[in-house]
């Protein structure tokens, strides 16, 4: 059954150790979407784009060593010793679950960034039915970015165009309009992520909460829940 879903951004700039400086700025957004994890039920399955599509059980361990500092992070508290190359996504969901709920155990799904939308939409329907025969509540972790050339220095350069379209998708995240997410531009990093979600929960979910939306860096984010 699912219980909840809960969407935060991907980004290593909330995870303080990769910060720095930088973590009293981003602060707001690493606690809401802490707060938003810890009440998950103990069984996550997290969304997540990549360059291929992949399954990652909860048996995986990993590290952000390749984004400056070691910081080891793994998606259930019986993890293997072995650390081994995660994307981003699931480094993320890893590093929330250590630290908003040790004993939870969490499945990555990481969807190729190309899929178009009706593919996508087809994969939530997918894991909806998935999640429906299963005993026992789930909680869904959507871990994905806006747009990333929302400012000159962002790191996919800047698009004038940018600030309405990511207006357009906090505005959609916020309000639980699944409906809108279907149009989602390529210019979108978690554009499949969040079409994912929209046939996850189709025809929409019953309550939809913003927690913060903002554009640290030039790169969108939104932290909030979906009750399904």
């Amino acid at each position: 059954m699912l219980s909840a879903v809960v969407l935060t951004p991907s980004a290593p700039v909330l995870v303080p150790e990769l910060a720095g400086a930088a973590a009293a700025e981003v602060a707001e957004f690493r606690d809401a979407a802490l707060t938003a994890a810890a009440a998950l039920p103990e069984r996550w399955i997290a969304i997540g784009v990549g360059p291929a599509d992949q399954t990652i059980e909860p048996d995986a361990r990993g590290t952000f060593a390749g984004f400056g500092v070691d910081v080891p992070v793994a998606l259930s508290p019986d993890s293997v010793p072995e650390v081994r190359g995660l994307p981003l996504c699931a480094l993320f969901t890893g590093w929330l679950r250590d630290q908003a709920n040790p004993a939870a155990r969490a499945q990555v799904r990481v969807y190729d960034a190309g899929h178009d939308a009706d593919t996508a939409h087809e994969f939530g329907r997918a894991l909806r039915a998935e999640i429906d025969a299963t005993d026992g509540p789930v909680g869904v972790v959507v871990v994905a970015d806006g747009a990333n050339t929302l400012t000159p220095p962002a790191p996919g350069g800047y698009d004038p165009d940018a600030a309405a379209v990511q207006a357009a998708l906090d505005d959609a995240l916020a309000a639980g309009d699944a409906a809108a997410l279907a149009g989602l531009p390529e210019s979108i990093v978690g554009r499949v992520a969040y079409q994912v979600l929209a046939g996850l929960t189709e025809p929409g979910p019953r309550s939809a909460t913003q927690l913060v939306r903002g554009a640290p860096y030039g790169v969108g984010y939104f932290v909030g829940t979906w009750v399904p």
